[in-house]
């Protein structure tokens, strides 16, 4: 792989703290951010205590989680993104109120899978970075504990889902194997533990799982597999497959979503080049596959016969995570180039897929494209929305986040 070296003699703007980019004082960005975080301030007294899950059907009504449920952070995290800007009690109070509900996953050991990344980050991490709350410390380095024991040798990666009961028995059986591209997002939670303790085996365990994504998930066109399957006996690679993308051999937008960000992400932690530079890769296989408007369809290598639903919380991680790319970069041209591509993506996602003003919404976009195979398409998404809300401050210049 070609790396991609800083200009001559430019001084990174990592290592000083400076970026800002370009897009730092456009209106439009600056006036989406608004309406955005008026919107989740709206939807505080119609949610309560109740974590959005994915909307109803033909609706602008969500459905709310049930105890057990990845998504569970993602409406504490617009809560702890909106106090970031804002700095209001509102919003901390409502995400503090929804700490028993992470203890109990704490509590339930049969509910831990890789998820506890998004989980944990998200909520405790977000308020420690921003609170200083030591509660909230204690209980991200719990999940933090849990998630690196996940990797078990000789499986070169941390195991990522657990079999259930409503698995059909061939899926069961391959999960155990499995490294999916979702994963990648939440070794940010490895990697915060490392410096918050000083104990480097959590970033050790985060850079093995990462290196192992790079060398199976990510194809030789920077394309992605969702799934790569090893035997767990051995920790022999078998091959790579999909679970919610077209086919197996197909690029599923969301999870190249996942890791764009989750590598320039990780790039920031690390200053490793090959994450920042496998990013940036992944970011220019999908340039020339986007529709006009930036927000790609559900997945990059759909047939003309299929429904070409959208995937606007694949748009807003993109984009997120480009913002991010352009951030690890710094002063030379390239962060120049990605962040004119995460524009084009965010102005589609402002300009076409944006709902707050419509009052009867419970969220901030339209278009996502939750699992289109099992029929979940067209959907209002909480991890869209909480990327939706990233992607806007990162436009505007905010360059410190949870992750």
């Amino acid at each position: 792989m070609a790396e991609l070296q800083d200009s001559d003699n430019a001084e990174s703007y990592v290592a000083l703290d400076l970026f800002q980019p370009p897009t730092a004082h456009e209106q439009r960005f600056s006036s989406a951010l608004e309406k955005a975080i008026a919107k989740v301030e709206s939807l505080i007294p119609q949610f309560g205590l109740r974590n959005p899950r994915i909307s109803k059907p033909g609706t602008r009504q969500y459905h709310f989680c049930i105890p057990d449920e990845w998504v569970a952070s993602f409406w504490p995290g617009q809560l702890w993104l909106a106090h970031s800007v804002t700095a209001r009690e509102v919003f901390k109070n409502s995400a503090r109120m929804r700490r028993p509900y992470f203890r109990k996953v704490l509590e339930t050991p049969q509910w831990h899978d890789h998820d506890l990344g998004f989980l944990f980050t998200l909520s405790c991490v977000a308020d420690y970075k921003l609170t200083g709350d030591e509660t909230s410390r204690k209980m991200a380095l719990r999940a933090a504990d849990f998630l690196a024991a996940r990797w078990r040798h000789p499986m070169p990666f941390v195991m990522c889902w657990n079999p259930m009961k409503r698995d059909g028995e061939e899926f069961a059986a391959r999960k155990t194997g499995t490294l999916n591209i979702d994963s990648m997002q939440g070794m940010a939670l490895l990697f915060w533990a490392a410096k918050e303790t000083g104990q480097s085996s959590y970033a050790d365990i985060a850079n093995l799982h990462l290196d192992t994504c790079g060398k199976y998930l990510i194809r030789d066109d920077y394309s992605s597999y969702h799934c790569y399957e090893f035997d767990p006996r051995t920790g022999k690679p078998i091959g790579g497959y999909t679970h919610q993308g077209l086919s197996d051999e197909s690029c599923w937008s969301r999870g190249q979503a996942w890791a764009i960000h989750g590598y320039a992400q990780s790039y920031l932690h690390t200053l490793n080049s090959s994450y920042r530079d496998t990013a940036a890769h992944m970011a220019d296989y999908i340039e020339d596959k986007l529709p006009e408007d930036g927000v790609p369809l559900w997945d990059y290598n759909l047939p003309k016969e299929k429904h070409p639903y959208r995937d606007t919380s694949a748009a807003a991680i993109t984009a997120a995570g480009l913002y991010t790319l352009a951030q690890g970069f710094g002063s030379v041209e390239a962060a120049e180039k990605y962040t004119k591509l995460a524009d084009r993506i965010l102005s589609g996602l402002v300009e076409h897929h944006d709902i707050t003003a419509d009052a009867s919404s419970q969220g901030l976009l339209k278009e996502g494209a939750a699992f289109v195979e099992l029929g979940r398409a067209d959907n209002m998404l909480p991890y869209g929305d909480y990327y939706y809300l990233e992607s806007l401050m990162r436009a505007v210049g905010h360059t410190e986040f949870f992750w």
